[in-house]
C-alpha cells in the first residue's frame, strides 16, 4: 500500500516537472480611442479609432526546454482593427510576427518565418515612435526608416545573440523564393545595442531590393518584400543610430536615420502619404530622406507619465521635391494598473520648403491634409493581457 502511494506521488510529481518544461503563453494589447483632426482632404474629422499609439494584437508565445540550456521557441501573432474587428497586415492571420526557432542561453536564438528586422530590434527601441508614449501617429514621414515596423521580413533567418555584458547583436536574411530570383525581392539586415546603467546605444542598418518594374505587394507573393509602403524603388537603404540615458524618472535619447532609395527613375510616392490628387513621381534614380528625433520622457507619479518628441525630416526627391517636414507631439499617460493605462495626445506636423504642395499628413489618419499643417488630437485606453 506504501508503495502504491509513492509511486502516485512520484508520477504526479515527475508529471508536473515535465509539464514545466514548456509553456505557452497567451498575450495581447488593446489600444481604443476617439481623435480629432483639423483637416483631412480640406475637412475636419471626429474618429473612433483603434492603434493610435500602439497597434492592437493577440498572439501566442511558447517554448519547450530541451536540456543543456537550448529551448524550442515561437511566436504567433495577430494584428487586428478593435473598431470593426478586421485583421490589417493586408488581412493576414498572423501578419505581426510568426516564426519558430531555437534558443540557447549562451549563445542566442536562430528564428525562422516573418520577422522584425535589426532597425526595429535595435533602434526603434530609443525612439518615442516604438513606445507607449508616442506610437503609431508619431511615425516620421511615411514610416520611411521603419521605426513604426510598416515592413516585416517573409522568408527570412534571423540571429539574435544573447546578452553579453550589456551587448546584444542580431542579424536577418530575407528569401526571395523564386527560383532564378535570388538577388531580387530579398532583404537583410544588422544591428546591435550596448547598455551601461541608465545608457543605451544602438545601431542598424536595412537593405530591401525589388525590381520596380515587378513590384510584390500582394499577400500572396512568396518573396521577401512584401507589405505596404509609400516608396517605389528599386533598391531601400535605411541606416540608424539612437543613444537614451535614464536618470531617476527621466529618460531622454536622440534617434538619427537616413533612408536611401535608388534604382528608383519611374517610381513615386503614393497620393495618399504625399497628400497630392496623384502619386508623385520620383524625379531622379536616387532619393534621400533623413530624420533625427529628440525625446524625453517623465514619471511625474508612479501613476502619471509625461511624454514629448520633436523630429525633423529632410528630404530629396530629386527636380526640386524637397519637402522638409516638421513634427511635434505630446502626451499625458495615466496608469489605472500595471495593465491599464488612459492617454491624451496632441500631435502636429507641419511641411516646409514645399512649392510641389505636398501636404502634411500624421501616420494612421485616413488622409492628409490640404495644406502644409495638420494636427490631431487623441484620447484612449490601452489595456494589456
Amino acid at each position: 500500500m506504501k508503495k502504491t502511494i509513492l509511486a502516485a506521488v512520484l508520477t504526479g510529481v515527475f508529471a508536473t516537472a515535465a509539464h514545466a518544461q514548456s509553456s505557452v503563453t497567451l498575450y495581447g494589447l488593446i489600444d481604443a480611442g476617439v481623435t480629432y483632426s483639423n483637416n483631412q482632404a480640406g475637412h475636419s474629422a471626429w474618429q473612433q479609432t483603434s492603434g493610435t499609439v500602439n497597434g492592437s494584437r493577440w498572439g501566442l508565445r511558447g517554448g519547450e526546454d530541451l536540456g543543456g540550456g537550448l529551448k524550442a521557441i515561437f511566436t504567433l501573432e495577430n494584428g487586428f482593427a478593435i473598431n470593426n474587428g478586421t485583421m490589417l497586415q493586408n488581412n493576414r492571420l498572423f501578419g505581426r510576427q510568426a516564426f519558430v526557432g531555437l534558443a540557447s542561453d549562451q549563445f542566442g536564438s536562430v528564428t525562422l518565418g516573418r520577422q522584425y528586422d535589426s532597425i526595429v530590434d535595435f533602434v526603434a527601441p530609443l525612439s518615442l515612435v516604438a513606445s507607449p508614449y508616442g506610437g503609431a501617429i508619431t511615425a516620421h514621414p511615411f514610416d520611411n526608416d521603419n521605426l513604426n515596423s510598416t515592413v516585416r521580413v517573409n522568408n527570412s533567418v534571423k540571429y539574435t545573440s544573447a546578452n553579453y555584458g550589456g551587448l546584444k547583436f542580431g542579424a536577418l536574411y530575407g528569401f526571395s523564393n523564386t527560383a532564378g530570383e535570388f538577388a531580387n525581392n530579398r532583404a537583410y539586415s544588422v544591428g546591435g545595442s550596448y547598455r551601461f546603467g541608465g545608457l543605451n546605444v544602438a545601431v542598424g542598418y536595412l537593405q530591401r531590393n525589388n525590381d520596380i518594374n515587378n513590384l510584390a505587394a500582394a499577400t500572396t507573393d512568396p518573396g521577401a518584400v512584401t507589405g505596404s509602403t509609400a516608396f517605389t524603388a528599386g533598391t531601400q537603404r535605411t541606416a540608424g543610430a539612437g543613444v537614451g540615458y535614464t536618470f531617476g524618472p527621466v529618460t531622454a535619447g536622440v534617434v538619427y536615420t537616413q533612408t536611401n532609395l535608388s534604382n528608383a527613375l519611374g517610381g513615386s510616392i503614393s497620393a495618399a502619404q504625399a497628400g497630392t490628387a496623384a502619386p508623385v513621381r520620383l524625379q531622379a534614380n536616387s532619393a534621400h530622406l533623413q530624420n533625427i528625433e529628440g525625446n524625453v520622457r517623465y514619471a511625474l507619479t508612479p501613476m502619471v507619465t509625461l511624454a514629448g518628441s520633436y523630429t525633423y525630416t529632410r528630404t530629396n526627391f530629386g527636380a526640386g521635391e524637397n519637402p522638409n517636414y516638421n513634427r511635434v507631439n505630446l502626451q499625458a499617460q495615466y496608469a489605472l494598473s500595471k495593465r491599464t493605462s488612459l492617454y491624451l495626445q496632441g500631435d502636429w506636423q507641419h511641411v516646409s520648403s514645399n512649392p510641389y504642395g505636398f501636404g502634411a499628413h500624421l501616420n494612421g489618419l485616413n488622409s492628409a491634409s490640404s495644406t502644409q499643417d495638420q494636427v490631431a488630437v487623441s484620447t484612449g485606453l490601452r489595456h494589456t493581457f
